[in-house]
């Protein structure tokens, strides 16, 4: 199977369009890692995808006729940035089908290039369908995203260049998966030249297509399939890849959300760029598998395949990412409804940082906090947290794999107070965000009034951010001021804020 692929492999019109992409040390997850980590960087491609490779030695094989009735295409981003490239650079009228999930930046970005968009659906199968109906009753010649050998063909260039570039031993070579194009053609070029070299496929394990037809033996259909990558939301492996990837893919490995963060992190801090969730797969997975080896010493690629993101889904990225490298355990406590009880929590905490801190007065008995704490990667400090914890306080419950608690629960702390709430007054602070400043916030205010709300999220600003309920007798009111005076932050009364009356008061 995989030496009628090599011809056409070698064979392949790309550089037209297409550049040769550097293999990069990342040296900061060498060093981490303890194995040589190189990234494949497809993010610097003139799309910001891998996908003018395939798109592109596709059209270059069209005839006259086929050209001038143009082209069409269904995908999710990527691929139809490619085409619409390839179909400019030759003079084809290209139309491209989307989902309507698409990020707004890809839809723009093929537009800009000169294709023509249609949005129908929510995912990529749905937008397939309605581009091969309009296949047959337009005479258009439809180029598929990943099941087709001159497209698997032009992918396939992107392990020529690995083979060509890294000419030493290598070990494995982590590929991200959405219908199989990529990894059938770096399978089919490495397993023909380099036999020993493992091919690992990685997959969002929301969209895990090729794992479960390798479990069946067979192409399945997923009932559904996750957006948040986009690039590889694909619900069944293609049929050409599929053939090949029974073959010559060793393993899939599968990867959350938050590992998907993690690794998009670790390739801004050893690349200073910022790929596309299913871009980060390989790197997501290639820490799966060093994790589990134990392995060291190894020359190890990923494949950096997108760099296509809407930048306000940065926010979510950043949020998650902590949470996926395993850095910060989310908890909630139960500590006695009285002054002096944060402080005690602070002290139960050590000098570990807090990332968020959030609380609402419910009784008069007991005080229930949802509290973000730093913690080693991968886990190596959470049980000693948890311990540590639970020597001091009434209850602890660990939420750091809580779906519900990670997405929801954490925004929605709070709500009016109770009845037996009274003489509260609301400030809102700013103080520097370094470590310590805000347990030296807590223990100094703590003891003083009780507090009755608190909130806090480590936003990765210069300063933190803090709004805080107390229990203040009338009159006391001028002595919270100068105390507050006396601590040195910034900070403004939000008593009478319109929001906190409807929502918090």
């Amino acid at each position: 199977m995989a030496h009628r692929y090599i011809k056409r492999i070698l064979e392949a019109r790309v550089y037209d369009v297409a550049v040769e992409t550097p293999l990069d040390e990342a040296r900061g997850l060498t060093e981490r890692l303890k194995n040589r980590v190189l990234l494949k960087r497809e993010d610097l491609q003139p799309v910001f995808s891998f996908k003018i490779r395939g798109a592109y030695n596709k059209m270059r094989q069209l005839t006259a006729t086929e050209r001038a009735n143009g082209v069409i295409a269904a995908s999710a981003g990527n691929h139809a940035q490619g085409l619409a490239m390839a179909a400019r650079h030759l003079g084809v009228k290209a139309t491209i089908i989307m989902p309507k999930t698409t990020p707004e930046l890809k839809v723009n970005n093929v537009r800009r290039l000169g294709g023509k968009v249609v949005l129908h659906g929510d995912t990529f199968d749905e937008a397939s369908a309605h581009a091969l109906k309009l296949v047959a009753e337009k005479g258009m010649t439809y180029v598929h995203p990943f099941d087709d050998p001159d497209v698997i063909a032009g992918q396939g260039t992107v392990a020529m260049e690995i083979l060509r570039q890294e000419s030493g031993p290598i070990d494995a070579i982590f590929v991200p998966v959405g219908g199989g194009g990529l990894i059938a053609g770096i399978a089919a070029y490495v397993k023909y030249l380099r036999p020993e070299t493992k091919v690992i496929g990685v997959e969002s394990e929301d969209s895990a297509c090729l794992a479960a037809a390798i479990k069946a033996n067979k192409r399945v259909t997923l009932s559904q399939v996750g957006i948040f990558a986009d690039g590889v939301a694909v619900a069944q492996i293609g049929k050409n890849t599929f053939e090949i990837c029974r073959d010559y893919v060793d393993e899939v490995i599968t990867i959350t959300t938050d590992e998907i963060c993690a690794a998009i992190k670790d390739i801004y801090d050893d690349t200073r760029s910022i790929c596309e969730p299913a871009g980060a797969l390989g790197v997501a997975g290639l820490k799966k598998y060093v994790e589990r080896e134990k392995c060291e010493a190894k020359t190890l690629i990923a494949i950096d395949s997108g760099a296509n993101v809407n930048f306000d889904r940065l926010r979510h990225i950043a949020e998650r990412s902590e949470l996926g490298e395993k850095r910060e355990a989310i908890i909630a406590a139960k500590i006695p409804e009285k002054p002096g009880s944060f402080k005690k929590f602070c002290m139960a905490l050590g000098k570990r940082n807090i990332t968020e801190f959030n609380y609402r007065y419910s009784d008069d008995t007991l005080a229930v906090v949802f509290a973000g704490i730093q913690i080693k990667p991968n886990n190596d400090g959470k049980e000693e947290l948890l311990e540590e914890l639970r020597e001091h306080l009434e209850e602890v419950v660990d939420l750091t794999d809580d779906e519900t608690a990670k997405l929801h629960v954490r925004y929605m702390v709070g709500g009016h107070a109770p009845e037996s709430v009274s003489n509260e007054v609301v400030y809102r602070f700013e103080f520097p965000e370094r470590p310590g400043a805000l347990m030296k916030f807590l223990s100094t205010l703590g003891g003083r009034w009780n507090i009755s709300m608190f909130h806090y999220r480590n936003h990765g600003a210069a300063y933190g951010r803090v709004l805080v309920g107390m229990q203040v007798p009338e009159a006391e009111r001028d002595q919270v001021k100068e105390f507050l005076h006396e601590i040195g932050y910034n900070f403004w009364e939000e008593t009478n804020n319109p929001a906190y009356k409807l929502f918090l008061g």
